[in-house]
């Protein structure tokens, strides 16, 4: 976390949290949802507009990534400053790009190990990774396919409605927060 950002949490420590104005999608990016946005769905529900729009600017990203993590219950958030604003997550916390080589690393560019690998009834490939769980992008499942057909990776069956209870995230801290 930025020392500017553990200063600010200091000095304003009672700042309300931020819900559903921040989406991270399958592929990685970032995405501001204004009301209009968030008033058309939730974010992964494919309504048009609903996703907001998407973040373009650099450092803004590498600012975002940098003070991207989750709480006890599994909310993953942006800390900006003394506000926590939480993400609306398209599919996992995580989205994992795969080099030729086999590396892996995390959609802020931090190098990860793989630990176990999975595949949904939609074919879609997660990993749990040294960083945590997460979606590989879908430019990157022919890596897979290679890791694969090489003997270093055994996939497992998983049941993609089942994922974020079975593991710890939460996708919609918007819907948590008003279920209650």
């Amino acid at each position: 976390m930025d020392d500017i950002v553990k200063q600010a949490m200091v000095k304003w420590p009672n700042v309300p949290h931020a819900y559903g104005w921040l989406g991270l999608d399958a592929r990685g990016h970032w995405y501001l949802r204004d009301a209009r946005a968030q008033a058309l769905g939730g974010f992964a529900s494919g309504a048009p507009g609903a996703k907001g729009s998407r973040i373009e600017h650099q450092k803004l990203i590498e600012f975002i990534q940098r003070n991207y993590q989750a709480d006890e219950a599994g909310r993953w958030f942006f800390q900006n400053g003394p506000q926590r604003v939480f993400v609306e997550l398209e599919v996992t916390p995580w989205i994992w790009r795969l080099a030729p080589d086999g590396a892996v690393s995390a959609h802020d560019g931090r190098p990860a190990a793989v630990r176990e690998v999975f595949t949904d009834e939609a074919g879609r490939v997660f990993l749990r990774t040294d960083l945590g769980f997460g979606l590989v992008h879908t430019q990157d499942v022919p890596w897979v396919a290679d890791a694969v057909e090489a003997g270093r990776w055994h996939p497992r069956p998983v049941v993609a409605a089942d994922l974020a209870a079975r593991e710890g995230y939460v996708s919609s801290p918007q819907a948590a927060s008003a279920a209650g």
